[in-house]
């Protein structure tokens, strides 16, 4: 306790009374809102999208900082490329409801049935991809215990897979569009301190038309870009 006199009761009395303002705790947005209801069910309807950007991946054993290009096709069709910094590639996923394609930096090809499996065995990476797709659009994918901001957007997702639990925190969205979309996104586990980054550079999204085997076209329902990230 401080030692109190005279000439400084006035002001250890103002500090007292400020200290007893107490700080309001941030609003809790409610998940069943109107505005995340309708903020959600507008990312549900997107089917086929496009992004690119960069991925840091990091743990007790790697560090790993490379581009990435991800299209999806469908809910459980999809192709993920990634590149070193010099623009080699590193490896092509191509994964399908039956079967999971891998295609190394030397042109190998590996079969699986889980895309997770095969990476993590490949590359030493273990990644969410499970539910990499919805988190990266926003949605918080089979997990019922997530957060929103004051802007009725994601903010934070925790999800239980296996052994460990994954943190997913949206640390910023697109500017300027109708459809909110993320743009920088964090997910770390205390187990071994894994800790993924994303910053994505570009959104394309496409009519639900496109398949698989289709290239991009010119058709892009929506595209947000979000480049000079630091």
């Amino acid at each position: 306790m401080r030692k109190i006199n005279f000439c400084c009761l006035l002001p250890l009395a103002s500090l007292i009374l400020a200290g007893c303002v107490t700080t309001q705790p941030p609003s809790v947005i409610p998940l069943n809102s109107y505005q995340w209801h309708q903020h959600e069910q507008k990312l549900q309807q997107i089917e086929q999208f496009q992004i690119s950007g960069s991925i840091a991946y990091f743990s007790n054993k790697q560090k790993t900082y490379a581009r990435f290009f991800w299209q999806q096709y469908s809910e459980k069709s999809y192709r993920l490329l990634l590149t070193n910094p010099l623009g080699t590639i590193e490896f092509e996923l191509r994964v399908q409801p039956e079967f999971t394609l891998l295609i190394d930096n030397r042109g190998k090809r590996h079969l699986s049935k889980d895309p997770q499996e095969i990476i993590q065995r490949l590359t030493g990476m273990w990644i969410p991809l499970d539910n990499l797709h919805q988190w990266m659009l926003g949605l918080p994918g089979k997990s019922h215990n997530f957060t929103l901001d004051d802007q009725y957007r994601l903010k934070q997702i925790n999800y239980r897979q296996e052994n460990q639990i994954w943190s997913v925190n949206y640390q910023s969205y697109t500017e300027g569009s109708t459809l909110p979309l993320p743009k920088r996104i964090e997910l770390k586990t205390q187990e071994e301190k894994k800790r993924i980054k994303l910053k994505i550079d570009s959104w394309k999204l496409y009519p639900q038309s496109l398949n698989s085997g289709e290239s991009p076209q010119s058709t892009t329902r929506a595209t947000s870009k979000a480049k000079g990230i630091a």
